[in-house]
């Protein structure tokens, strides 16, 4: 059995699940979420909780019990707690400012990025002096936050050799020497 798969996942107070016609939507107070089950999996709602069940041990069914496991509890944790992501912009000139719903970026080329957020993310964007510019993303979508995330970062990768570009906060980058250090 998947360990994923078999574990139970909790519903906490304020989230309401209904499922119907193989298709969960669960709603908090953060927003709402609605997701597409494969029609073999059976899902029970036991004490409060969500157990997620197979009906044989094939590799297809195998496969997608540990997945929509963890579709729902991202579903669920989105709805309740929401989801956080601090990126930082290393670079001389690197600056963000947000106007509503679209983050401006100055990221070295000869005009500025103008990047429009889906209604479901919420941005905000710090510069302090003698610091990189820091953007904080938060949403209650998994996916459509590692989506526009991943989006931003593709502007300007960082790269190994000045450690220049877009990364995650905490991230650390493997550095490389350069040619000088053949001599």
């Amino acid at each position: 059995m998947s360990r994923i798969g078999k574990l139970p996942i909790n519903i906490p107070q304020g989230v309401d699940i209904k499922i119907q016609d193989n298709k969960i939507t669960v709603k908090g107070e953060l927003g709402q979420l609605s997701q597409k089950l494969h029609p073999d999996l059976i899902i029970e709602n036991e004490n409060n909780q969500l157990v997620l069940k197979r009906p044989t041990d094939s590799k297809e069914h195998r496969s997608m019990h540990g997945l929509y496991r963890s579709l729902i509890n991202n579903m669920i944790v989105g709805v309740s707690e929401g989801f956080k992501i601090v990126l930082e912009m290393v670079g001389v000139g690197y600056k963000a400012n947000v106007n509503g719903q679209v983050l401006e970026m100055s990221l070295g080329f000869s005009h500025d990025l103008f990047f429009e957020l889906p209604p479901e993310v919420k941005v905000e964007a710090a510069q302090e002096k003698r610091a990189n510019p820091i953007v904080t993303l938060t949403s209650f979508d998994k996916q459509l936050l590692g989506q526009v995330v991943a989006k931003i970062r593709s502007y300007r990768l960082p790269e190994p050799y000045k450690g220049k570009g877009i990364k995650f906060q905490n991230e650390v980058i493997r550095r490389k020497q350069g040619k000088t250090a053949a001599k």
